[in-house]
């Protein structure tokens, strides 16, 4: 198992919540027909997806692998951007969330804190992911020790067992093939 790929192949998962994320802001703007209910799908999805599943083998043991082997520097320094973006994330899709819960409210300009948090959020995700891809991850393929790439592994193996006894990558797949589907109907 090599964790690394296995996240890459996560982060294109999640690209392709991204788009289905500005699809459906778009509707809004339009005013077009959509299922409002459907945003509370993409919230799971980020919430235990890409954050719970994914995020957390960044944060739990990939980072902490850097921390260790690299000290102060890469922990202070990417590490500690990559963290704050992960907790912007999370003040967006809560933020969404409450708009959601106020559009059910009658307060129709809730739709403007839909459409800001969710852009937002792809805005954010679009380059954070960029970002891992094309440095961090690449970083630690050229400079981990042998031991630490083997650590990371195992520790990125447990995970994904759990993951697989539980359906997380089964149920999200589905998720964004339900999503894709239901807006090339609309």
């Amino acid at each position: 198992m090599n964790a690394l790929e296995i996240m890459v192949s996560e982060h294109a998962n999640i690209k392709r919540m991204l788009k289905i994320v500005r699809k459906y802001c778009y509707k809004v703007l339009k005013n077009e027909a959509l299922d409002y209910n459907d945003f509370y799908k993409i919230i799971d999805f980020v919430r235990n997806y890409a954050d719970k599943h994914h995020h957390s083998k960044e944060e739990n043991i990939l980072f902490d692998i850097l921390s260790n082997q690299f000290g102060e520097k890469i922990k202070n320094g990417p590490i500690m951007g990559m963290l704050v973006e992960h907790d912007l994330g999370r003040l967006y899709m809560t933020n969404l969330e409450n708009a959601l819960k106020r559009l059910e409210a009658g307060k129709e300009d809730a739709k403007l804190d839909i459409i800001a948090n969710s852009i937002s959020y792809t805005d954010l995700l679009t380059r954070h992911i960029d970002r891992e891809d094309t440095a961090l991850y690449k970083f630690a393929e050229r400079s981990l020790s042998e031991e630490n790439v083997k650590m990371l592994n195992e520790k990125s193996e447990e995970v994904e067992k759990n993951a697989a006894l539980n359906n997380i990558q089964d149920k999200y797949l589905k998720l964004i093939n339900e999503l894709e589907r239901k807006l090339d109907a609309i």
